[in-house]
């Protein structure tokens, strides 16, 4: 068990930083605000952690039993949960509205696509240490 808890949080720890590094250079390059996004994260540790963090935790659900040969399937399917708080909980409390809005209306669809990414690479990273 401990193997399975350890290789879903350091799945999900690698995902959020594979996350971490497209969300920062697409707001570098210039892609998001070329889709209307407002999201230009620094990269800077006290952005960088917590994403580590709570993606290593929110990985944990890759633990579950669910679709163990489907492991790009898993991870999309994994990869909704904090979407979800993302987008309901956390763009809210940060004042971009629901569903992160005021931060462009193509922000919810590219927290979507980024998220798959973090939950493929979680699943991946999990099958193959756990």
């Amino acid at each position: 068990m401990v193997r399975k808890i350890s290789g879903a949080f350091t799945g999900g720890a690698l995902g959020a930083l594979i996350d971490s590094v497209n969300i920062w250079v697409l707001g570098q390059v210039g892609i998001t605000a070329w889709l209307g996004v407002g999201l230009r994260p620094q990269f800077t540790a006290s952005w960088l952690y917590p994403r580590l963090v709570w993606g290593g935790i929110w990985a944990m659900l890759l633990i579950l039993p669910l679709y163990r040969q489907k492991t790009a399937l898993r991870g999309i399917l994994m990869s909704l949960v904090p979407t979800t708080m993302m987008l309901v909980m956390v763009f809210p409390e940060m004042g971009l509205g629901l569903m992160g809005l005021k931060a462009g209306l193509l922000t919810p669809l590219l927290v979507l696509l980024l998220n798959f990414i973090y939950g493929m690479a979680a699943s991946f990273w999990y099958k193959n240490c756990a």
